[in-house]
């Protein structure tokens, strides 16, 4: 039997916005809550209330990750809504937390309207999603999925020097590895877009249906330092002359490869980085990112194919890093989909260009994500806006999933 249509309570949901952001919360109205920090143990301790309010019981795996569950009628694989609550350094009262809040808010919705959900219902806080304090970001979810080494991320250290190990034991949140998540009827994340497209656009949610791939380069240049005033031009081996030549072939080659395509140079170093000398080493980063990974193989090709001299300068490309798009589960996004068009919201499909536990834990659980539009497309910073309104609207998709797969 179908469950009845029911709606959160959009009043409930602003104020536990806000309760939630006071855990940290900067004088410019932002947060700083670094995973396993004074604030992160704080605002744990505050949803582990919330939750045991409702009659939920809260577990604890050996990274910290929260697990806290509404019992249903009938034993099984939970329906699962997550996110994180640590945020980076003077960042927003929305990134991570509002898919936490999502769950919590589904939670009390049903226990408002008298529902036993015929399947568990648990909310998750995934711990050191941001990677703010502790590298690499989405660090528990990725040791869940098998994707990082458990041993090596207890070890990792942030800039005081404290352990991952050490941070979460003072915290008093590191629980048993039987306690970690291994099978569930789906995941839901719902989280800020992060970038302009829904607001450009004016939509109110985004049905995600892939992170997408990207690859990241290193292109070292070396040339000579010579004195900047002395040297004819035709003599130099100007390694950032080089390097920019080398920047402007590949604007020039990835801008014409497709329109979705999103490609960043955003780190150079210029050595000796003295006015008066000319430069004999740039050392500079290429990314890009889509989730057609023709594409992004086409871009290495682009990089491995630039030249290896350049103005007399050798040119050394070397691959840092780089990950395949990660689709979510089409059944799952299909119900979600259908949750925004029985509730009238405007919504349209789009990828991910940002990473999110959900990418990991696709790799296991059934999995969707949600999207709400974001002021500006602000994000990581204290001026990151979401209407209260469009939070709404996103919850709601969320517990109309949650209402429809129950009732499935």
């Amino acid at each position: 039997m179908k469950l009845q249509q029911v709606l959160v309570n959009g009043g409930r949901l602003k104020n536990t916005i806000e309760a939630f952001a006071d855990f940290g919360r900067t004088d410019n109205n932002g947060v700083t809550r670094l995973s396993l920090s004074e604030q992160d143990v704080l605002v744990r301790n505050y949803f582990t209330s919330c939750c045991e309010e409702l009659g939920m019981t809260v577990k604890i795996d050996d990274m910290g990750t929260m697990y806290a569950t509404l019992a249903g009628r009938e034993e099984g694989p939970p329906v699962v809504i997550g996110s994180h609550l640590d945020t980076v350094k003077k960042g927003g009262r929305f990134d991570g937390v509002l898919g936490v809040i999502a769950g919590l808010e589904v939670v009390r919705t049903l226990v408002d309207h008298g529902i036993t959900p015929r399947l568990p219902v648990t909310v998750m806080n995934f711990t050191n999603e941001e990677g703010a304090r502790f590298e690499p970001s989405m660090m528990a979810s990725g040791v869940l999925a098998g994707k990082f080494d458990k041993a090596v991320m207890l070890k990792k250290k942030d800039p005081e020097g404290t352990t991952f190990e050490e941070a979460l034991l003072a915290s008093g949140y590191a629980g048993e590895e039987a306690n970690r998540i291994t099978e569930a009827t789906a995941y839901l994340e719902l989280h800020i877009e992060q970038g302009p497209v829904l607001e450009r656009e004016n939509l109110t949610i985004g049905l995600v249906d892939c992170v997408v791939g990207m690859a990241c380069y290193e292109i070292e240049v070396t040339g000579e330092s010579d004195h900047a005033g002395t040297t004819p031009m035709d003599m130099r081996k100007d390694a950032l002359f080089a390097a920019t030549d080398l920047i402007t072939e590949l604007r020039a080659k990835l801008g014409v490869l497709d329109s979705e395509l999103v490609y960043t140079m955003g780190r150079m170093n210029v050595l000796p980085n003295i006015h008066t000398v000319i430069p004999n080493k740039v050392i500079f980063t290429v990314e890009a990112r889509h989730k057609d990974m023709d594409i992004v193989r086409q871009v290495e090709d682009i990089i491995i194919g630039l030249p290896e001299e350049l103005l007399g300068c050798s040119v050394q490309k070397t691959k840092l890093w780089g990950r395949d798009t990660v689709w979510f589960n089409p059944q799952v996004c299909e119900l979600v989909e259908q949750a925004a068009v029985k509730l009238g919201y405007s919504h349209k499909k789009m990828a991910s260009g940002a990473g999110h536990d959900a990418q990991f834990v696709a790799g296991f659980l059934p999995s969707a994500m949600i999207f709400v539009p974001s002021v500006n497309g602000k994000s990581h910073c204290e001026e990151e806006l979401t209407s209260y309104e469009e939070c709404e609207m996103g919850v709601n998709v969320v517990l109309e999933t949650v209402l429809s797969v129950l009732s499935s």
